[in-house]
């Protein structure tokens, strides 16, 4: 992989309502808010699970912010996938309004 490598980013509010949308923040930070059919694999464990990433569309790669989901979207485009950075991560999801749920039933925010 080639570091410095240009990585498509799109914001939060831009995303297709239908995207498939993968979240690589920890489990705690996924626990307590995330988006509504989103895909949790932690970036830390992307290499040995990446197998369940689909090649067949594109990935939409979010985290908090943005940096660790732009470092996972080169990884995946330098495999081979059409990957995407939500750029403003979940503090962007959050801001724009779009739906969050958490794990435990209490309001979701972003950690």
């Amino acid at each position: 992989m080639s570091f410095g490598a240009v990585v498509p980013g799109v914001p939060a509010a831009g995303l297709p309502e239908e995207a498939y949308l993968l979240d690589v923040r920890e489990p705690g930070e996924w626990t307590v808010g995330h988006a509504p059919g989103a895909v949790h694999i932690p970036l830390g464990e992307l290499g040995a699970q990446v197998r369940q990433v689909p090649r067949d569309q594109t990935v939409y790669v979010i985290c908090r912010s943005g940096s660790r989901s732009a470092y996972a979207a080169q990884a995946l485009g330098a495999g081979g996938w059409n990957a995407v950075n939500v750029a403003d991560g979940m503090l962007g999801w959050a801001s724009a309004g779009r739906p969050m749920v958490s794990d435990s039933g209490a309001p979701p925010f972003v950690a």
